[in-house]
């Protein structure tokens, strides 16, 4: 293997040396795009001129021209398979076009000129060795033009006290200003989108023009704004733009000539209101409302003049979609050699009472084997959950104004969970309830949710009499974290989560700049607590307060999660991402609930190590059997950096820095070293790195992570930094995950 290893890279490095070959006698290969700037272009960088280069070099894979190489390894005769198959995992040779070179220079200078720097110059500059030409686009910006007076000439009396009164301490131009086209534009469609927002249906920016009057030898231009009256066709006379008001609203049946909505669900996302000056904005939320809508499938509003009247009357029609939806998911699990398998399956109704309320069924099914255990009459894991949903789309509280909720895009989400699950030394049940609400900014960049109620029960119907000896009755007595989780619990949280995505809620951030952050505030068991103290409630052997005879958990959580990502290129990305959370049992609690603690390691973790594998602090266990229940903590800190390369057809590969831990609050006695301290803590930080595969299917992004560790905090000594000394069967750890990681 190492011999064939060896050979692939020599045959790779000498690819380097044979692409002149492939190269037509008189033509270059690009081998790279630069734009350069002098002292006075500095400030041009922001403009990424680089971007309007139309002619890009052979892609790379971390650094290398691989596909590059590839294509040179197949030789020139193309009736050959093996020769067919390396020119279509490579790629061709990129020919450099002068044509496109100049046309990609006064692009560039373009957008200068736009900016103002009307004097500025792009020269292109060849460098060649060879067979290969590096281009150097030269940037000089020369001065840059300002703003002088601005006149605003306005033909139409209506519109002269808003623009040249009112709107004046809202405009974006000012003498003084730098020059730039992009700054006008966008003044002529502020002003175009608050005429047609008040009333004025007919106003669009070509109905303003701009005139730059510019002196020779200065760098100063005068600026005139003329607002056009209106005409309505070639033939017609110019004439002052009119204000419309709504008329009547009509709501047109669908093709089958039925009405598959209730009224009210019509005019709850209908914007437009009879009598009101017509709003561009109100149209646009308007389709926005219903376009977000899972029970309707389109929406289309007609706008009609009613006669020569400033009246537009409205006809629209909103059609269903296809009532019932039916999914599918199924899942291959291998838990440390245990090889399992789910299956899960969702019935959907779109429009159960008539107003685009969606009511799912989730029923889901794993089994997995399990080896390793003595003493236990069965080897085999399986769980068995079924959820109830209904999705409401508005508010369902009193007070609350019901267009405010339809122009946030409200939702009340109201579910009923449960979920069986059977192991060889426990059997355990999951009863959940939940009523939350959704909404989001105006902006659609901002998302929020608020769990007004959500309750969990926990019961432990059986448990083996092995696992309480081996366990419970031994360990469980000094080991309060393992007690604590094998015992009947109630968790009642109340919660808020905010949620911000630069590029807008719904955008996938992967390979682009953006950047995203989450806030999520909870607490737990407060007015139980409140209540059962003050009516003297009835409390248990371990002193805590029960509702109905169970123990009930009191605690509070706050987590941040930040990522950042940057596209460096058109195939290269760099991504970032710092996540950190606490969370605190108090009153009722001494201990978090299993389900509310936090891990480290696995796919979206510190990757070195496998999921639950790592931490708290420098504690390292030593009976994997209860492990999953002592590596867990009460702080959490992750860090990542990933650098990410597009490599062909859908893959896509990258390289991982992690770090990060956990830690708990307090000290407990079965957590040596997991308790968190400012003077430990820089030593305890876990490091790892590590390659990734990704496949984009569009849809979703399989992913393949494989990590090494490079500090483990467990260890001491030569042990500590296995980045020094590896040992693949000690530090290595693979993952296989749908989605990014951050």
């Amino acid at each position: 293997m190492k011999h064939f290893s060896a050979y692939i890279l020599s045959l790779l490095l000498l690819a380097s040396c044979s692409v002149g070959k492939y190269i037509p006698e008189g033509d270059y290969l690009l081998k790279d795009v630069t734009v350069t700037y002098d002292d006075s272009s500095r400030m041009l960088k922001d403009y990424d001129l680089l971007s309007y280069n139309q002619q890009l070099p052979n892609s790379k894979w971390f650094g290398a021209k691989i596909p590059l190489k590839i294509y040179s390894l197949s030789g020139t005769d193309t009736t050959r398979w093996i020769c067919r198959t390396l020119r279509k995992l490579g790629e061709d040779p990129v020919i450099f076009d002068s044509l496109r070179a100049k046309a990609s220079a006064e692009q560039m200078y373009q957008v200068m000129a736009n900016a103002g720097y009307i004097r500025g110059k792009v020269n292109t500059i060849r460098h060649i060795d060879g067979k290969k030409l590096s281009l150097e686009y030269a940037v000089t910006a020369g001065e840059r033009y300002h703003i002088g007076n601005i006149v605003r000439d306005v033909a139409d009396p209506g519109l002269d006290t808003l623009i040249r009164g009112t709107d004046m301490n809202e405009s974006l131009l000012s003498p003084g200003m730098p020059l730039d086209i992009n700054l006008l534009n966008g003044e002529r469609g502020r002003i175009a989108s608050k005429l047609r927002d008040r009333g004025y249906y007919k106003f669009t920016k070509e109905d303003i023009r701009f005139r730059l009057d510019t002196l020779l030898g200065k760098t100063e231009a005068d600026l005139t704004m003329f607002v056009k009256l209106h005409l309505e066709n070639g033939r017609s006379e110019p004439e002052p733009h009119r204000q419309y008001r709504i008329g009547n609203i009509h709501y047109l049946p669908e093709q089958d000539g039925k009405y598959h909505f209730r009224r009210s669900f019509y005019t709850a996302n209908t914007l437009m209101v009879p009598g009101e000056l017509y709003n561009d904005t109100h149209l646009k939320q308007t389709y926005s409302n219903f376009q977000r809508l899972g029970g309707v499938s389109f929406t289309n509003i007609q706008l009609r003049e009613r006669g020569d009247s400033d009246t537009l009357d409205v006809y629209m029609t909103v059609n269903h979609s296809k009532p019932y939806s039916i999914g599918y998911d199924v899942e291959a699990t291998n838990s440390e050699g245990d090889l399992g398998a789910a299956l899960s399956g969702t019935i959907s109704q779109r429009n159960i009472f008539r107003g685009s309320e969606t009511l799912s069924l989730k029923l889901r099914g794993a089994y997995e084997s399990i080896t390793g255990l003595e003493g236990y009459e069965g080897h085999h894991y399986m769980e068995v959950g079924a959820e109830l949903k209904l999705s409401i789309p508005t508010f369902l509280l009193p007070f609350i104004d019901k267009r405010w909720a339809v122009r946030h895009g409200s939702n009340t989400d109201i579910s009923l969970q449960y979920n069986l699950q059977n192991r060889p030394e426990f059997h355990r049940r999951v009863l959940t309830g939940a009523w939350r609400y959704r909404w989001r900014g105006k902006d659609r960049r901002a998302s929020h949710r608020f769990d007004l109620i959500e309750v969990n029960y926990v019961y432990m119907p059986w448990m083996s009499q092995t696992f309480k000896r081996q366990y419970i009755d031994s360990i469980g007595r000094s080991n309060a974290i393992l007690k604590y989780n094998y015992e009947n619990l109630l968790i009642t949280k109340l919660g808020y989560t905010y949620t911000y995505n630069s590029l807008g809620a719904a955008q996938q951030t992967y390979g682009k700049t953006a950047h995203t952050f989450r806030i999520n505030i909870e607490t737990s068991g407060n007015l139980l607590r409140a209540s059962t103290a003050l009516f003297h409630g009835k409390r248990n052997s371990e002193g805590q307060y029960t509702f109905c005879g169970i123990a009930y958990a009191q605690y509070a959580k706050f987590d941040f999660d930040y990522t950042k990502s940057l596209r460096l290129d058109q195939n290269n990305s760099l991504a970032w991402r710092i996540s950190f959370g606490i969370a605190y049992p108090y009153g009722n609690s001494r201990i978090l609930p299993f389900e509310k603690r936090y891990y480290a390691g696995g796919a979206n973790g510190v990757r070195g190590w496998s999921v639950r594998s790592l931490g708290p602090g420098s504690y390292d266990g030593a009976d994997r059997g209860i492990n999953f229940i002592n590596q867990s903590g009460d702080l959490l800190l992750n860090l990542g950096l990933e650098f990410r390369a597009f490599l062909f057809w859908k893959l896509s590969g990258a390289f991982f820095v992690d770090a990060g831990n956990i830690w708990t609050l307090r000290n407990y006695e079965e957590q040596p070293g997991g308790q968190f301290s400012l003077v430990r803590f820089p030593e305890q930080i876990a490091m790892s790195y590590g390659l990734g595969l990704r496949m984009n299917l569009s849809f979703f992004i399989l992913r393949f992570d494989a990590g090494m560790k490079a500090i483990n905090p467990a260890r001491t000594g030569r042990d500590h930094y296995p980045i020094y000394h590896p040992r693949f069967s000690r530090d290595f750890a693979f993952h296989f995950a749908v989605g990014m990681p951050f």
